[in-house]
C-alpha cells in the first residue's frame, strides 16, 4: 500500500531538475532496508575473525585491527568523494555498479595470499560500500515529510540489523568453514542484489544537473554553512568512535580469558546488539514529533555510563552484556535522531547532507577504532572503557553547545 505522492521541495541550485512527483511504497522501502543491511553486513565480517585472520597470517592484534580501520577509513573517504554522485548521477547506475565492485572486492578478500593484499582488498570493500549512504538519502527522498522518520528509521533498522547478524554469521559461518568462505559468500550476495536493484530501482535522472566539481564545492560550502550539521556530525562521531572502539577489540577480549570463546561464540554474542535496532524504531516515531534534542541528550547520557558496566565485563559476562545493551542503544538511538535533524535541513539533494554527516561519522569510527586497539595494547580492557567513555563524554558536551547555541539563536 503506498503513501499519497507528494512534490519534492524545490532546490537550492540554480541548474536543478525539473520538479516531480514521488511516492514511497511499503514494498520499496523494505528492499532499500535490506540491500542497506546485505551491504553494511560487508563493513563488519571481519570483527569476530580477527584471532583467525591473525593467526592465518601470523600478525599482532594490533595488525589485525587495522582491518577494520582501513575499511572505515576508506569508507569515509567514499562518502566524501562518491556519495555526492548520488545527487548529480542515475542512483540505480550508480548503485549497481558499486554492488559489482563490492562483489570484486569480496573476492579478492576471500583469495588473498597475505596480509598486504588482504588490507587493500579490505579497502575496496570498504569504498564501495558507501553505496548504503546512496540507498539511505534515496529513501528519505522518496518519503514524505511526515513519514520521513519512520522510513528513515525503517531503512536504518535494516542497516542496524546488517551489522548485527554480520558479526554472528561471520562467527558460525567461519567457525564451520574458515573465515574465507565468509567474504565469497558475500561476495556472491552482492552480485544478487545488484540484479535485483537493477530491476526495482526508478531509473529517473539526477536531482541536480551540474558537474561532479560543481558539487563538490556545494557540499562544502553545506558544511560550512550549516551549523546544526556540523554539530550534529561530531555527536555522530564521537558516538561511533565509541562503538567501534568496542567491537574492534571485543573479540580480543573474548577471546582471552576468562571467557576463551571461539569464533562462533564470539559471533553469537553480538546478538546483544539488537538493542540498536529497537532503539532505532524507537527514535524514529520521536524524531516525527520533534523530540530529538532531548532524547538526544540522554542516549549520550546512557551511552556515558554503559561503559563503567563494559569496565566491570572485563572479567563478569552480565555486566558485559548490560552495558553492551545500553551502549548500542545509545549509539543507534542517537545516530537516528542526528539523521532525522540533518536531512530535514534541506528539502533535496540530500547526497550533499550524507556526504558531510557520514565522512565525519566514520572518521570518528576509524579513530575509535584505532584507539581501540592502541588502548588495548597498552591499558588492557580498563583502557579500552576509559577511552569509551570518553568519547560519549565529548559527544554529550558538543550536544549542550549545540542546545545553549540554538537557544541563543531563539532570543537574537
Amino acid at each position: 500500500m503506498s503513501t499519497p505522492s507528494r512534490t519534492v521541495p524545490e532546490l537550492t541550485d540554480s541548474t536543478r531538475v525539473a520538479t516531480h512527483t514521488i511516492r514511497a511504497p511499503r514494498r520499496m522501502v523494505w528492499l532499500l532496508a535490506l540491500a542497506c543491511g546485505l551491504t553494511v553486513a560487508n563493513l563488519y565480517y571481519c570483527q569476530p575473525l580477527l584471532p583467525e585472520i591473525a593467526k592465518s597470517f601470523s600478525a599482532s592484534p594490533s595488525a589485525a585491527g587495522s582491518l577494520v580501520t582501513a575499511l572505515q577509513l576508506s569508507y569515509g573517504a567514499a562518502l566524501l568523494l562518491i556519495v555526492p554522485l548520488g545527487d548529480i548521477t542515475r542512483r540505480r547506475r550508480l548503485v549497481c555498479g558499486l554492488l559489482l565492485v563490492e562483489a570484486a572486492a569480496l573476492a579478492a578478500t576471500a583469495l588473498a595470499p597475505d596480509f598486504a593484499l588482504l588490507l587493500v582488498a579490505s579497502a575496496a570493500v570498504g569504498v564501495a560500500a558507501c553505496v548504503v549512504q546512496i540507498l539511505l538519502p534515496y529513501a528519505a527522498t522518496i518519503a514524505s515529510d511526515h513519514e520521513r522518520g519512520r522510513v528513515t528509521a525503517t531503512v536504518l533498522t535494516g542497516v542496524l540489523i546488517g551489522v548485527l547478524i554480520s558479526r554472528t554469521i561471520a562467527g558460525l559461518v567461519g567457525q564451520a568453514f574458515g573465515w574465507r568462505t565468509v567474504f565469497a559468500a558475500a561476495a556472491v550476495l552482492m552480485l544478487g542484489l545488484a540484479a535485483i536493484l537493477a530491476r526495482a530501482m526508478d531509473g529517473g535522472g539526477p536531482e541536480v544537473s551540474i558537474g561532479y566539481l560543481d558539487q563538490l564545492r556545494a557540499t562544502a560550502r553545506l558544511a560550512r554553512s550549516e551549523p546544526v550539521l556540523r554539530r550534529r556530525s561530531a555527536i555522530g562521531a564521537c558516538i561511533f568512535a565509541a562503538f567501534g572502539l568496542f567491537w574492534a577489540t571485543m573479540s580480543f577480549l573474548l577471546a582471552s580469558p576468562p571467557y576463551g570463546y571461539n569464533q562462533a561464540a564470539i559471533g553469537l554474542f553480538a546478538l546483544v546488539g539488537g538493542a540498536g535496532a529497537i532503539a532505532a524504531k524507537v527514535t524514529g516515531h520521536a524524531a516525527d514529533r520533534g523530540r530529538q534534542s532531548p532524547m538526544t541528550g540522554a542516549l549520550l547520557a546512557l551511552g556515558v555510563a554503559s561503559f563503567g558496566a563494559i569496565a566491570l565485563g572485563g572479567h563478569s559476562l552480565g555486566w558485559l552484556l548490560a552495558g553492551v545493551l545500553v551502549m548500542d542503544a545509545a549509539v543507534q538511538g542517537a545516530h537516528l535522531l542526528n539523521m532525522s535533524v540533518v536531512y530535514s535541513l534541506s528539502g533535496g539533494a540530500r547526497a550533499r547532507i550524507a556526504s558531510v554527516y557520514m565522512t565525519v561519522y566514520f572518521i570518528g569510527g576509524a579513530i575509535g577504532s584505532a584507539a581501540g586497539t592502541q588502548a588495548y595494547r597498552l591499558a588492557g580492557w580498563g583502557g579500552v572503557s576509559s577511552v569509551g567513555a570518553v568519547f560519549f563524554a565529548l559527544g554529550l558536551a558538543v550536544w549542550a553547545w549545540d542546545v545553549r547555541q540554538r537557544r541563543r539563536a531563539q532570543l537574537a
